[in-house]
């Protein structure tokens, strides 16, 4: 049984494109609905680490949660940490004692073979695999940079990396994840599968992967199947449809204008919603001199702070 948690919890993973940078940020833009308490459910269609999550479960009066995702091995690691935690802590602990223990030759060795079973395990979308999910946190914690990323075949394929002393085991924050799941269904499927669980009660906030801004900035690889501009436009799509059902909803992706000022691409997408364009700083990039500030767009169909619907 799950004690009560001790700590504030945080995503367990690294993904690209997390939000914990901007929670502050966000959290002007929220509508007022979710403070006063009158969002019952909220729901996550691209879940990835989940920073969004995990803010507006422990800020808000928030009954329940619905978190969908199309990467497997994303949610299957979720399940094993809502409902297997103390085994994931003890693979994990395990794990960890035996890695930095090695010198960098054997880490690396280690990381590889890793890799390759985590590779070889298959997992169904309503399977629960405990090792399959220690070896996706493992290789989260010590591959380069953090990055998940897949080959066409599905297969993970970022490289070693040669950190001194990763931390592989949170253990006080994963047993405070696990408790925060406890009301959190999770589901494995695309993002249309949202549209069961929205209302006029539910908060929707939708992360796809965002649209390139050149040919070095994808990362949309999380998966076998790219998320392409007709992905994108599908999205826009369903927006609607989840629009149409009196949910208040709130989208997050890339401005073209960092790097196209006449690209209005989202702009004609969303028209007939609010569009914001905030500040970031890239989380993920191989140079350390292109992690500057850029803006984001924010689509929301409601007035930023309110419930004005448009």
């Amino acid at each position: 049984m799950i004690e009560k948690a001790v700590c504030q919890a945080q995503p367990f993973i690294k993904w690209a494109g997390g939000k914990g940078q901007l929670l502050s940020t966000f959290r002007e833009f929220y509508p007022q609905s979710l403070i006063t308490g009158k969002i019952t459910r909220y729901v996550e269609p691209f879940v990835g680490g989940g920073a969004v999550l995990f803010d507006v479960l422990q800020s808000f009066p928030v009954e329940e949660a619905v978190i969908i995702d199309i990467n497997r091995d994303l949610i299957n690691t979720y399940r094993a940490v809502r409902d297997h935690v103390d085994r994931l802590i003890s693979l994990l602990e395990d794990m960890e004692h035996k890695y930095l223990a090695q010198d960098m030759d054997a880490r690396k060795m280690t990381f590889y073979n890793i890799r390759k079973a985590f590779n070889s395990r298959k997992v169904g979308a309503n399977q629960v695999d405990i090792e399959k999910a220690s070896q996706f946190i493992f290789l989260n914690k010590t591959c380069f940079n953090g990055l998940y990323r897949v080959n066409k075949y599905g297969g993970f394929n970022v490289p070693f990396g040669d950190y001194k002393n990763p931390t592989i085991c949170d253990t006080e924050n994963l047993t405070a994840v696990s408790a925060l799941l406890e009301k959190v269904k999770i589901i494995c499927g695309d993002f249309r599968r949202a549209l069961n669980y929205t209302g006029s009660e539910t908060f929707v906030y939708l992360d796809p992967p965002y649209r390139p801004l050149n040919t070095t900035s994808c990362f949309t690889s999380y998966n076998k199947q790219e998320f392409s501009d007709d992905d994108q436009v599908a999205l826009a799509k369903f927006f609607r449809q989840l629009h149409d059902t009196g949910a208040l909803l709130m989208l997050s992706n890339s401005d073209p204008r960092n790097v196209d000022p006449s690209d209005n691409f989202f702009d004609e997408l969303y028209k007939d919603f609010n569009i914001y364009r905030i500040q970031a700083k890239r989380a993920i990039n191989s140079k350390g001199d292109g992690r500057g500030p850029l803006s984001e767009i924010l689509v929301t169909n409601f007035r930023s702070g309110t419930d004005e619907a448009n």
